[in-house]
């Protein structure tokens, strides 16, 4: 069984109350609206998995210090930014259980809220000489935004190969993943060697967790958080589907192709889909992939030196996998 978070987060649960506050004080601003836009947005945190990673990542090649709480508040922010900016393209009202952004205050003042988050996060790295930090976190803002792109430029042929399904994943979840380690590595003053294999780790962590919340959307064995069927209905090729879709005989492929296009939109089509994906082995294929990736992050982290830090880290990567929503 999984280990809980809140045995995962023992030993770093200063740094993380620390963050809070640290991270609560980046945000103030002496613009009204915004103050109350910033702390609304503190408000509806989640799990705080990516400071997590963060802060386990210094702590096993090093120690945590104030760079790391810059580098994990850098994270914050420009996710945060992009996600902001993500509800206003998908014209989301809603994230997690509480209203988006742009549901409360229209897009145009998220789209500048998403700047600002955007702008803070840079400054706080320029202005304290983070330069390493903020390319790595850069880089993977970059990533997300050119993955993004390419799942919609594909999306509508509906056409994917894996080898294409693992570029848009790799951009789009993994690099942000990889990002924290790096970063929580790079703040420690590691070496560029350890620097590299924490960023694969987090990568091969990051396609993973991507895998798992494929599958949940073919999972009517229990009320998840996601519902079943969401990803079809939002015509995304996912890893059990390309796999179902490349063993099947080519009248089958355009049927099935056909329904996600036009037809997503009834339960019952969609229903058949997920029937589709069960019986050519797609849930299988998936969760090997998802395994063989999970045992090569777990080969890299076994080759750091023992400590509560690495076995925190090794339970968060199975937490990761193992939730439930």
């Amino acid at each position: 069984m999984a280990a809980s978070l809140t045995e995962i987060q023992k030993p770093i649960l200063n740094e993380l109350e620390e963050f809070e506050v640290k991270f609560r004080e980046s945000m103030k601003t002496k613009v009204m609206l915004l103050d109350r836009i910033m702390t609304y947005i503190v408000k509806r945190k989640g799990k705080q998995l990516r400071p997590m990673f963060v802060f386990l990542s210094a702590h096993l090649l090093g120690n945590v210090n104030e760079s790391t709480h810059r580098g994990a508040a850098l994270i914050e922010l420009l996710h945060t930014a992009t996600l902001v900016h993500d509800d206003v393209v998908d014209d989301a009202n809603m994230r997690r259980g509480f209203f988006s952004i742009n549901a409360l205050w229209k897009n145009k003042i998220a789209v500048l809220v998403g700047d600002y988050l955007l702008s803070r996060g840079l400054l706080l790295s320029v202005n304290n000489g983070d330069f390493s930090l903020l390319k790595i976190v850069s880089s993977a803002v970059q990533e997300m935004s050119e993955g993004e792109l390419l799942q919609m430029e594909k999306a509508r042929n509906l056409d994917i190969t894996e080898e294409t399904y693992f570029t848009i994943i790799r951009q789009k979840t993994a690099s942000l993943i990889s990002s924290c380690c790096g970063v929580g590595a790079s703040s420690a003053n590691a070496s560029e060697t350890d620097i590299q294999k924490m960023m694969t780790f987090g990568e091969k962590v990051g396609i993973a967790f991507q895998i798992k919340d494929d599958l949940f959307d073919f999972d009517t064995s229990q009320a998840i958080g996601k519902p079943v069927g969401i990803d079809i209905k939002e015509k995304k090729m996912t890893l059990p589907l390309i796999f179902a879709l490349n063993k099947a005989k080519w009248s089958e492929k355009r049927r099935i192709i056909n329904i996600v296009k036009n037809e997503s939109h009834k339960p019952a089509k969609v229903k058949e889909v997920i029937q589709f994906v069960k019986s050519s082995g797609g849930i299988e294929h998936a969760t090997s992939v998802m395994k063989m990736y999970i045992d090569e992050a777990m080969a890299i982290l076994n080759s750091f030196p023992d400590s509560v830090y690495k076995q925190s880290l090794h339970d968060l990567v199975k937490f990761t996998i193992e939730r439930s929503k």
